[in-house]
């Protein structure tokens, strides 16, 4: 009896622990699906279906992106703060704006290279084009295939950052991408991003290894300016030499 008695204890906080867990996954589930658009688009005959995922890669998507992660791997603190690092280095995030693209292409392929031509990224009135993306997306689509797109953050004229004072993004996909597309015409994705807070990924391990790559990368990228303007000095110098010993030789005679 004791024994079915502590086995019945053991199976209730078992359920307990599971319940719990699955508890503590729903509300990164939820922003993590927040953040994603999901779309299926149907060419008129249905020779071509794509279905699609357009993720906006904002702070509060990148934190519980993490915080999932660790959840299910069952990461100590040090493998979290390794996987945000690897993260952020590889978003760059001081550089640019991310979106994850998730393709699912049946029948038809699709050809949609070149591909960045098909995005455009609004901010506020001012349209962007992508600055990179997966440049698998140039070859003939077919099947599931998922990569980065990414846009400038700062602007190239006046060095403003695109977000900073934003309350919303949009993403447009012209309809000539596929056979899918191409009778709805565009396709607008919008993001509200007045409550995200950047600021939020700057603490821990990760955004110390982070900004220390940033001041390593702005040491060497001063070194080599204070290297031109030495050698630039060490011509200057030579030629004063050699004026000051022909006016030398000069005065002499």
């Amino acid at each position: 009896m004791k024994d079915k008695i502590s086995f019945l204890k053991v199976l209730l906080i078992l359920v307990a622990l599971v319940w719990a867990s699955a508890a503590w996954a729903a509300p990164e589930d939820e922003i993590l699906k927040s953040w994603t658009k999901t779309e299926e688009f149907v060419e008129s005959t249905g020779a071509q279906i794509v279905q699609m995922k357009v993720t906006y890669y904002s702070a509060e998507y990148i934190q519980a992106l993490i915080r999932s992660e660790a959840q299910k791997n069952l990461w100590t603190r040090d493998e979290e703060e390794n996987y945000k690092y690897t993260l952020l280095k590889t978003l760059n995030l001081q550089d640019n704006i991310a979106f994850h693209i998730s393709f699912n292409v049946k029948g038809v392929p699709m050809y949609p290279q070149p591909f960045d031509r098909h995005f455009t990224l609004f901010v506020a009135k001012k349209k962007y084009s992508p600055s990179d993306y997966d440049k698998r997306f140039n070859f003939k689509l077919s099947g599931e295939r998922d990569g980065m797109l990414f846009f400038p953050r700062y602007d190239e004229k006046t060095g403003k950052d695109l977000l900073a004072e934003t309350k919303d993004i949009r993403l447009i996909m012209s309809g000539s991408i596929s056979q899918a597309t191409v009778d709805r015409g565009d396709r607008t994705w919008v993001w509200d991003i007045s409550r995200d807070n950047p600021e939020a990924l700057g603490t821990g391990k990760a955004a110390d290894r982070l900004e220390l790559d940033r001041l390593l990368r702005r040491m060497e990228k001063l070194t080599g300016e204070r290297r031109e303007v030495q050698d630039k000095i060490d011509s200057i110098d030579k030629e004063l030499q050699e004026v000051g010993a022909r006016v030398e030789e000069l005065q002499a005679r």
